[in-house]
């Protein structure tokens, strides 16, 4: 039986994982999860697992639930603190991170510290401190496995398989919502169009993300930590089918590709069940016959600019991915509010990094303070 404490139970990533813990009461119990402002989903999943810690945003959300279970000794704590509450509590076993943003970053040091397994979804935390994170993990015998469906399956490509001998790693994106449409097309499109993603069931923000291309440019940082790869031995092509999760190539010329059906149960249930493999009871087999053909196109780094500016914050390095997910979070944010037409996302993004003088080698204070001077500055604009 794993113990399991879980970062983020009320979004997309968090709903799967609890029902990944449903269909296997058996083998994992959920000892802590965190919901952010969502209290119907914390009472739905107190009542179904009966934690021992459970954290909300506010101070008010976390005395709303204690007086709702009097009778139960269940910890209830809030804001960042309860966040490391519940990635550090005494009895977990696994830390699923799976909040959105960089709110990530704090409690997955603090889990590391306290020496508990990493199943990482939060993209964030190593695109803004990969290196912070990696070195943490390396100190304290930490194990950071992938959620992330392109993660997973370059983590399992290489299972059995030695570093050097990698010649690259090749990302498949579906291409998102707006995959055919040129830019001049995409003046003027709607959130509810871009939320339209034709392959995935995800949050609004990393469908958003996925839609500006975004979501593979972090994906790009984060699989340079994960996997130690330098950035120009990482590919990235579109792949529309969302049919082979990614590949690894290697110097003898062989490919070795992970597939299955659109599905993120599988990826989050092969992190909490590593090095073994349980059956996924409700999941789609793939079907090679009717599926016929796989399709690859490369990737227009012009049209897609989210994704050239990734690779170049990635390749400068230091506090430079700080400064592009934390404009990227604010402008998300201010398109989904309606406050920005979409192509704007670029343009401030663009601005913010152009703007910003790199700190090689920063500490976590230094972050910090990067990520909050970018969301001032990228407020202001949209102000």
């Amino acid at each position: 039986m794993k113990q399991i404490s879980l970062l983020g139970a009320s979004g997309s990533i968090g709903i799967q994982t609890i029902d990944v813990l449903k269909q296997h009461p058996d083998r994992f119990q959920l000892v802590a999860f965190s919901v952010g402002s969502n209290v119907k989903a914390a009472v739905s999943i107190i009542e179904e697992f009966s934690p021992k810690v459970v954290s909300v945003k506010s101070k008010e959300d976390s005395e709303t639930l204690k007086n709702l279970f009097p009778t139960q000794s269940i910890r209830f704590v809030y804001g960042e603190e309860g966040l490391v509450e519940v990635a550090t509590y005494k009895d977990a076993d696994i830390v699923v991170n799976a909040v959105v943003g960089s709110v990530g970053l704090v409690p997955t040091l603090h889990a590391i510290e306290s020496k508990k397994t990493i199943a990482i979804a939060n993209k964030e935390t190593l695109v803004t401190a990969g290196h912070i994170v990696m070195a943490a993990a390396k100190q304290h015998g930490v194990s950071i496995l992938p959620v992330d469906s392109e993660h997973s399956a370059i983590f399992q490509c290489l299972q059995g398989e030695k570093e050097k001998n990698i010649q690259s790693l090749i990302l498949t994106a579906s291409g998102g919502s707006f995959r055919d449409k040129s830019r001049e097309m995409l003046k003027g499109v709607t959130v509810t169009d871009a939320l339209n993603h034709p392959n995935w069931s995800m949050g609004a923000k990393i469908t958003i993300d996925s839609a500006t291309m975004m979501n593979k440019g972090l994906e790009v940082i984060e699989a340079h930590w994960l996997f130690k790869i330098p950035y120009e031995e990482i590919k990235v092509v579109l792949h529309r089918e969302s049919v082979i999760h990614s590949m690894v190539e290697f110097h003898d010329t062989s490919i070795i590709a992970q597939l299955g059906t659109p599905d993120m149960m599988v990826p989050i249930q092969y992190a909490l069940s590593y090095p073994d493999r349980y059956v996924h009871a409700t999941g789609k087999r793939l079907n090679l016959m009717d599926l016929g053909k796989l399709h690859f196109e490369p990737l227009d780094l012009n049209r897609f600019r989210c994704l050239h500016f990734a690779f170049e914050a990635g390749k400068i390095g230091g506090t430079m991915p700080t400064v592009l997910n934390a404009a990227n979070e604010e402008a998300v944010d201010a398109f989904l509010k309606g406050k920005i037409e979409f192509l704007f996302i670029e343009d401030l993004i663009e601005k913010a990094m152009q703007r910003h003088s790199v700190q090689k080698n920063p500490d976590l204070i230094t972050i910090k303070e990067v990520d909050i001077e970018t969301r001032e500055y990228v407020r202001s604009l949209i102000d």
